[in-house]
């Protein structure tokens, strides 16, 4: 299995775009989050990633940088199944909130020749708290992150050996998530700036954390690697380097700090 970053920012970036990602497994592959727009298609077409082999997806929360992109592969998947370019059903993945939002837009923007396939072959699926589902072929625990902004879920899904991958969605990890990310074989996090930019990028007013925040969590918990994701742009050119040294500092794991379209092995 692999995972890779079609985005790696938060909502305001121009520099990169918003974070989202795929894992991959063989052929099949797991779209997570849509990021803010039709430039997921672009995203895909880059990474050569078929869109034709999407059959699940999942979206973290409502928010625009993650759901509106995931319109746009609604609008691609079924416009092709009107068409007959596109085999099989596909399922979005998310909580009740999260994907009746989805829906609403859809109905709202997507013409009815389109929209007819919802629920029909496009699946929107509500998980709860807690719920394990199969993607990929593998047991995946979602979870309700706790956010105080929106509802957001998270999740954790089971790779080789026992080891497992868990995504935090974009806050950082909560009481509840901790869970599901003690010793979790990969972390993801988010980073919205490093702790010597903190008073210009407010990270705590907006629910987010530092680069040492996460890594210092990520030691707590015993995790091996530490992906952080949806940062701040402005420091795009020289990010990679100073992030990862701001993480080694406080955290004895591997530390993986993504470009956009950079995918890695689990």
């Amino acid at each position: 299995m692999k995972i890779t970053l079609l985005g790696t920012g938060h909502a305001l970036v121009t520099k990169c775009y918003n974070t989202c990602f795929v894992l991959s497994e063989g052929e099949r592959h797991f779209l997570v989050d849509g990021g803010g727009g039709s430039a997921i298609l672009g995203q895909l077409e880059k990474a050569r990633i078929p869109w034709q082999n999407i059959h699940e997806m999942f979206l973290t929360h409502k928010h625009i940088d993650h759901l509106l992109g995931m319109v746009w592969m609604v609008r691609l998947l079924c416009d092709h199944m009107n068409h007959g370019g596109y085999e099989g059903e596909a399922v979005v993945y998310g909580h009740e909130e999260a994907l009746g939002m989805l829906r609403d837009i859809c109905e709202m923007l997507l013409q009815k020749k389109e929209t007819r396939f919802l629920n029909q072959r496009l699946h929107l699926v509500p998980v709860a708290d807690g719920e394990v589902r199969t993607v990929l072929g593998r047991p995946t625990t979602f979870f309700d992150i706790g956010s105080t902004k929106a509802k957001q879920f998270g999740f954790s899904m089971e790779l080789k050996d026992g080891r497992t991958l868990t995504c935090c969605g974009d806050e950082p990890c909560s009481a509840r998530g901790r869970t599901f990310a003690r010793g979790a074989a990969w972390l993801l996090h988010e980073a919205f700036c490093l702790a010597s930019q903190a008073g210009r990028y407010h990270p705590y007013e907006k629910h987010h954390s530092t680069a040492q925040d996460a890594a210092r969590l990520a030691q707590e918990l015993g995790v091996e690697n530490l992906l952080l994701y949806h940062t701040e742009d402005d420091n795009i050119a020289n990010r990679k380097e100073l992030y990862t040294k701001e993480a080694q500092s406080c955290f004895k794991g591997r530390v993986y700090v993504p470009d956009d379209l950079e995918s890695y092995e689990l």
